[in-house]
């Protein structure tokens, strides 16, 4: 049975790259979309295992997606993508409810970083 994956970010060649490594996981099925408002609505009527989302975004930043979902429902397994600093993210994300908190780096491990927590967490 495959992962239902939401992932959010605004950059579309960040979406693509990022797509393209959980994709190559056996157990992953990624969607993306650009637009927070979009996935959004997306996360809530839709049918996703887990969302993963970046942190700066415009209109919605990814501590007020997570907000926002929660408001509807408490389970779904929300995953913070992001380059900043874990400690400058962590209070906010905490407060919001974000299930974990994954860096944005060079090189490929922070895919399966974040693909392992995917799955603990569903």
């Amino acid at each position: 049975m495959s992962v239902e994956v939401l992932l959010v970010d605004e950059d579309h060649d960040v979406l693509e790259i990022v797509a393209t490594f959980l994709g190559q996981e056996d157990d992953l099925s990624v969607t993306s979309e650009s637009d927070p408002e979009a996935a959004l609505e997306m996360a809530l009527t839709g049918d996703y295992d887990a969302v993963v989302s970046d942190l700066k975004m415009p209109k919605l930043d990814g501590v007020e997606l997570c907000t926002a979902i929660r408001e509807h429902d408490e389970s779904l397994p929300f995953f913070l993508f992001s380059a900043r600093e874990p400690e400058d993210v962590q209070p906010a994300a905490a407060d919001a409810g974000v299930t974990a908190f994954v860096q944005k780096g060079t090189g490929t491990e922070q895919y399966s970083v974040l693909a392992d927590r995917i799955r603990d967490a569903v």
